[in-house]
C-alpha cells in the first residue's frame, strides 16, 4: 500500500482501530510469523569493512529467529526475567541485533551509545538496574571495552558482562594479527566476564520459556539529543510493533533491500528500520561497526548500494551533505527512495541530492519518547520540502499553546508546541524517573514534544524550532533556526548551529558556530556580514561566530548544542574575568543533572568574592573547580 497523503492515511485508520488489527502482541510472536513466512529470505547483513567486495555475513529469517531464541534463553539462564534489564554497549554487528531482540524477548533491553563517557554509561546502568551487559571484547582502534569496564565498576548491580569479538568478521592475515595486538584491560572486575557467542551456542534455538502473555515494557532507550543529560524512555511491545507495522504497511515488503548505516542504539535504526523489516520480511544491510562514521563508508556508499541491490537508503541530513561531496560512481538504479530523519533537510541540499542521484527523499519525524515515528512526507504523494509530512495512521497531532493557564489548540499555520498521541506514546510513564513525567502531557495522553511547529491547511506538519532551544534576549524569544538557515545559505557552509551565549545585560545573545564545506575558504567577517543580510530580525543577528573544523554531532547527525553552549560559556566567562583583571579561569563546563551547565572555575589565587562579583552578573551557575560545594546557584 502506498502512502499518498491524508486520504490514504484516513482510509487506513478508518478501516479499524489499531487494537483490532491482526498484529502479534509480542516481539517474539511477530518474529515467528515473519520467519515462518520467509524462512530462507535474507533478514540482515553485516560487513565489518566498507569495501564493496569485503567479507559480509547474512542471516536468513530462520537463522535470525534461532539466534534470537539462543540469546533470550541465555539471558533467562543468567537471571533475566520480564522486569529485568539487559544492557548492551556495542557498535553495529549481528551480535548487536541478537542482543537487542533476545534482550527484549527475555526481559527489558537497554541499548547504550558506545560514544558516551564511562560516567554516563554507569549512570544509565544504575538508573535501569541492568544485571547483564553485552559489550566488545578488547579490539584494536576502539576504547569501548575499556569504557564499559570502568562503567561497570561503578554499577554494582551488573552481575555478568558478555563479550563480542569482532575478529570473527575479519579474514587472514588481519584475523591472525588481532590476538597479537589486542589491548588488555587492567584492574579488578566484580562481574563475571564471558563470551557472548560461546554462551549463546550452548542454548537451544527455540525458546525454553513461555513468551510474554501480552503487551509490556520491553526496552529502555536513553535520550541522546540536544537538550542535556540523558533520560531513559520506556518502550512497550505495542509501540515497537506499531513502528514496524507502519514500515511494513507504507514502505517495505519482503523484496526490499534497505541500507541502514545508523547505530543500533538509536530508535531510528532499531524501531523504524529493524522492526519494519521484522514486520515486512525486508532485508537490512548494516555496513561497518560505526555506520556512516565508519572508515570508507561515504567513499564506498554507492558501490555498496550496487552490491546489495538497495531499494531504500536510510539517511540523515549530515550524511546527505557528506555524500554530495562524492560522485555517484556505481549503478544505483535499484534505489527508489531515501528516507531521512533526525533533523530538517535544507532545501538546497534536498535539490542537490535528488538531482545528483535521481532518488526521491522522504523526510520523517519521530522522537525517542514516542518510541519513534510521528509523521512522514508520503513516498508516493505530495512532498512539501522542509515539512516533516503528514501524521501517520493512528497518530494524532495537536499544536498547543498555554493562555492564562489553559491549554488551547492553535489554528491553521499558528505556531505552538507539537503534542502527539499514538500507540508509541506510553502516556504517564514515558520516563523511568517518575518526576520527569510531570507536566509532560496535555489532555492526559498527548506527549509534549518540546518542538515548536505548525499544521498547514493540507495537514502537513512543519517544525519551526525547539521550545527549549529558544534564545531569550532580554525577554525576547529568538528562534535559532532562522540564524542557522541563513548561514546554511552561504555556499561555504556545510553545517551551522546557533545558541544563546551568556550576557550580563541581556541574559543571552545569539551566537553561531559553523562547519565549512570541504575545501571551502571564508572569513568570520564575511559570514557575519552574510548573516546580517539574511537574518531579517536585527535582534537575531549573531554577536559572535566561530568556525570549527567539525561541529559536534549526535550519532544520528543532529548538531549537539550542549557542547556549543559549553564553548560559549567558557569563552564569555573567561573574557569577563580577563577584562576585570582577574587570573581566575574557567577550566571546564560540566552538565549537572539538576542545575544544567555549570562552569568550573580555577581561582588561580583570586578570592571567591572577586570571582563572584564578575560572574554573578550572568545567569548560568559556576563552581570553584577545587571545591565540592556550589559557589553559585
Amino acid at each position: 500500500m502506498t502512502y499518498a497523503g491524508v486520504a490514504d492515511r484516513d482510509a487506513i485508520q478508518n478501516a479499524m482501530t489499531w487494537q483490532a488489527r491482526d498484529v502479534p502482541a509480542t516481539l517474539w510472536g511477530q518474529l515467528c510469523r515473519t520467519a515462518e513466512a520467509f524462512p530462507d529470505r535474507p533478514a540482515v547483513s553485516y560487513q565489518l569493512l566498507s569495501g564493496a567486495k569485503d567479507k559480509a555475513e547474512t542471516l536468513s529469517w530462520r537463522a535470525l529467529k534461532a539466534q534470537t531464541a539462543q540469546a533470550a534463553n541465555l539471558f533467562r539462564a543468567l537471571g533475566i526475567g520480564e522486569g529485568d534489564v539487559v544492557a548492551y554497549v556495542l557498535p553495529n554487528c549481528n551480535e548487536t541485533i541478537a542482543a537487542l531482540l533476545g534482550g527484549a524477548v527475555a526481559g527489558i533491553v537497554n541499548p547504550i551509545n558506545p560514544l558516551l563517557e564511562p560516567e554516563q554509561i554507569a549512570s544509565i546502568l544504575r538508573e535501569t538496574g541492568a544485571k547483564v551487559v553485552v559489550t566488545l571484547k578488547p579490539f584494536p582502534k576502539t576504547d569501548v571495552p575499556q569504557k564499559v569496564a570502568e562503567a561497570v565498576r561503578h554499577a554494582p548491580g551488573v552481575q555478568t558482562v558478555l563479550e563480542v569479538d569482532l575478529n570473527r568478521y575479519l579474514t587472514p592475515p588481519k584475523s591472525w594479527i588481532v590476538p597479537l595486538v589486542r589491548p588488555k584491560i587492567e584492574g579488578t572486575r566484580h562481574a563475571d566476564y564471558k563470551s557472548f557467542r560461546k554462551e549463546m551456542s550452548k542454548q537451544p534455538t527455540e525458546l525454553t520459556f513461555a513468551d510474554s502473555a501480552g503487551d509490556r515494557v520491553a526496552a529502555y532507550f536513553h535520550t541522546g539529543g540536544t537538550t542535556g543529560m540523558p533520560k531513559v524512555a520506556q518502550h512497550r511491545y505495542g509501540g515497537m510493533i506499531y513502528n514496524g507495522w507502519l514500515g511494513a504497511t507504507l514502505l517495505f515488503d519482503e523484496t526490499d533491500n534497505i541500507m541502514c548505516p545508523l547505530p543500533l542504539f538509536h530508535v531510528f535504526a532499531c524501531h523504524v528500520i529493524l522492526m519494519a523489516a521484522i514486520c515486512s520480511g525486508a532485508h537490512v544491510v548494516f555496513p561497518t561497526p560505526a555506520g556512516y562514521r565508519g572508515e570508507g563508508v561515504f567513499d564506498n556508499f554507492w558501490k555498496l548500494c550496487e552490491r546489495w541491490k538497495i531499494s531504500f537508503v536510510i539517511t540523515v541530513p549530515t550524511a546527505v551533505a557528506a555524500l554530495m561531496q562524492r560522485p555517484v560512481d556505481a549503478d544505483i538504479s535499484s534505489v527508489k527512495t531515501a528516507f531521512s530523519g533526525s533533523a530538517p533537510m535544507p532545501l538546497e541540499l534536498f535539490k542537490r541530492f535528488e538531482k545528483a542521484c535521481g532518488v526521491t527523499i522522504c523526510e520523517g519525524y519521530g522522537l525517542t519518547e514516542a518510541t519513534c515515528l510521528v509523521s512522514v512526507n508520503p513516498p508516493d504523494g505530495v512532498k512539501k520540502v522542509g515539512s516533516i509530512g503528514i501524521a501517520l495512521p493512528y497518530t494524532d497531532v495537536k499544536i498547543t499553546k498555554v493562555v492564562s493557564g489553559d491549554v488551547l489548540e492553535c489554528g491553521t499555520d499558528e505556531v505552538g508546541e507539537i503534542c502527539i498521541s499514538n500507540p508509541g506514546v506510553y502516556a504517564g510513564n514515558t520516563y523511568t524517573e517518575v518526576e520527569k513525567n510531570a507536566d509532560l502531557y496535555h489532555y492526559g495522553a498527548y506527549l509534549r514534544t518540546g518542538d515548536l511547529g505548525r499544521l498547514d491547511a493540507d495537514g502537513y506538519l512543519w517544525i519551526t524550532g525547539r521550545a527549549k532551544d529558544l534564545i531569550i534576549r532580554s525577554g525576547h524569544n529568538i528562534d535559532p533556526a532562522e540564524i542557522e538557515e541563513a548561514l546554511l545559505g552561504h555556499p561555504a557552509v556545510a553545517f551551522a548551529g546557533a545558541i544563546g551565549q551568556p550576557d550580563a545585560y541581556a541574559g543571552e545573545l545569539p551566537c553561531a558556530f559553523v562547519e565549512l564545506v570541504a575545501g571551502a575558504e571564508v572569513t568570520v567577517e564575511e559570514l557575519m556580514q552574510h548573516a546580517k543580510r539574511h537574518v531579517h530580525e536585527r535582534a537575531a543577528h549573531p554577536k559572535h561566530l566561530t568556525i570549527l573544523d567539525e561541529l559536534p554531532k549526535t550519532a544520528v547527525g543532529k548538531v549537539f548544542k550542549p557542547d556549543l553552549r559549553k564553548q560559549a560559556i567558557e569563552r564569555v566567562y573567561n573574557g569577563a574575568l580577563e577584562e576585570a583583571g582577574l587570573a581566575a579561569r574557567v577550566i571546564a563546563v560540566v552538565d549537572d543533572k539538576k542545575r544544567g551547565l555549570v562552569a568550573q572555575v580555577a581561582p588561580n589565587g583570586e578570592s571567591e568574592e572577586g570571582v563572584a562579583k564578575v560572574l554573578g552578573s550572568f545567569t548560568r551557575p559556576w563552581d570553584r573547580a577545587d571545591k565540592s560545594e556550589p559557589a553559585s546557584t
